[in-house]
């Protein structure tokens, strides 16, 4: 099964509802991953409005 990723906060899944929004709309395309480890210190983090570590997709089709 491939990993999803959630439309609204870009947050990469495993299951079929994200658990950080609680939406179930997902999307299978999508490219770019970003691992953010330090939300507070990242300045990538910062830029994409993230402060939970996490993956998320830079860009959902």
């Amino acid at each position: 099964m491939a990993e999803k990723v959630c439309r609204h906060c870009m947050r990469v899944l495993d299951g079929q509802t994200c658990v950080v929004c609680g939406t179930s709309d997902l999307a299978e395309e999508w490219s770019g991953l970003v691992i953010i480890l330090d939300p507070e210190r990242s300045e990538i983090a910062k830029k994409l409005g993230v402060d939970i570590p996490d993956k998320f997709a830079l860009k959902v089709r």
